[in-house]
This record gives structure tokens, C-alpha cells and sequence, in this order.
């Protein structure tokens, strides 16, 4: 048996129902986010030793629920019995720094281990989206020591300043709100919210490299 398998969620059919595939899921992905989250914690606690200051203000992490990922797969017309790498946002954790230029140093630190493998990157900060939407998205192949063999585990990663964070979840809170309808001027305002929260992490980056704390972003 090759020890590093991509291939390793069993078919629904091994299982007596989708309810039990889920607990199967959740166990593999939950394994990969405590590697993910892990590597981030001693990041950002080696930074603190050496430097005297937190890159990281925050770390979040979920697995999206049943529901969730039946009805993503039934969107993009995948059948239930497929395997695993069809959908690779099912684990995602969200790392929250104070300072955009600390947004690219984690993810870049993170990424230059041995262990970890780029899949995809979406720089939604030089680029946001139409509705003022800023972040940094990387999905990662993490390597997961299982008791007999190793397996390269997808998480999908959101690096986010605090300011990206505030803006990503009141919109979130503002548009899915089911009691309510999301109008055009809603969103006009929103993205001049967003406008607002890229100058402020501007100003704010601009004085942090003046003070020295960090290095300018290339």
C-alpha cells in the first residue's frame, strides 16, 4: 500500500447511510483543520518569543454541515457517491491578522512546509470582488498521520486583516438575514464599507512600516 493516498473517503455504499459517510467526513477533515491550525498556533507563538508581537489575532475553523455539503454537490451535479477531492472547501480555516502585510507572511510561511501543498490561491485583496470582498483564499493538501497510513487532507484557508474580517461578516449577517430583503442600496453601501476598510488597513499598514514594527509589503 502506497502511504500517501489522496483518493481515501470510501464510497457511500460502504456506509449504511449518508448520516454515517458525514461522521466519516467530519473525522477525516476535522484531522486535517487540527494540523492546519496547529502549525498557524506555533507561528504565530514563535513570533510572540522572537519578536514580541502576534501576526495572528484569531483562528477559526468549521466543518461545513450535511446539509451543506448535499446541497453544494447537488448544485454542481456531482452524484453523492463521489469521492472526496470533488469538493475541496469541505474544511476551512479563517486566520485573522491586524495587518495585510502579516495576511502574506503567515501564508507564506505556512506554505513553505514541507507538508503542506499549494492547490489553488485567490488573492480577493489585489483583486477584490465586484461587492468590496478582500481576502486572501488558499486551498492546501495537508500531510495527516493516520495509525497506518498517511493521507494528504484539502482545507481550504481564509487569510483575512481584522478589518476584512468586520466587513466579510456583517455583509454575511446583512444579506442571508432570512427575515429581511438585501436591496441595491443595501449593497451600494456596503461596498462603500468596504472602500472604507481598505483605506483604513492602508493607513494602518503605512504605520506600521513608518514605526519599523513590520517590513513593507513587495
Amino acid at each position: 500500500m502506497d502511504d500517501t493516498q489522496i483518493e481515501m473517503l470510501p464510497m457511500l455504499g460502504e456506509f449504511s447511510s449518508i448520516a454515517s459517510q458525514y461522521e466519516h467526513i467530519m473525522f477525516y477533515y476535522e484531522s486535517g483543520i487540527q494540523q492546519i491550525v496547529a502549525k498557524l498556533q506555533i507561528l504565530n507563538n514563535e513570533f510572540k518569543n522572537n519578536h514580541e508581537r502576534n501576526p495572528i489575532e484569531n483562528i477559526k475553523s468549521r466543518v461545513k454541515s450535511l446539509d451543506s455539503i448535499i446541497d453544494k454537490m447537488k448544485r454542481k451535479g456531482i452524484p453523492l457517491t463521489t469521492r472526496k477531492r470533488e469538493i475541496k472547501d469541505k474544511a476551512g480555516v479563517r486566520e485573522i491578522c491586524p495587518l495585510i502585510s502579516e495576511v502574506y507572511q503567515v501564508a507564506n510561511m505556512l506554505v513553505n512546509q514541507a507538508d503542506v501543498e499549494i492547490v489553488t490561491i485567490k488573492d480577493y485583496i489585489k483583486k477584490p470582488k465586484e461587492n468590496g470582498y478582500r481576502s486572501l483564499h488558499m486551498i492546501v493538501l495537508v500531510d495527516v498521520y493516520f495509525s497506518d497510513h498517511k493521507d494528504k487532507v484539502p482545507i481550504e484557508i481564509q487569510f483575512r486583516t481584522i478589518a476584512m474580517n468586520f466587513w466579510a461578516s456583517t455583509e454575511h449577517q446583512l444579506r442571508y438575514k432570512k427575515s429581511r430583503v438585501f436591496t441595491e442600496e443595501m449593497q451600494q453601501e456596503l461596498k462603500k464599507c468596504a472602500d472604507i476598510m481598505a483605506d483604513a488597513d492602508d493607513k494602518m499598514q503605512n504605520l506600521a512600516n513608518v514605526s519599523g514594527i513590520v517590513q513593507p509589503i513587495e
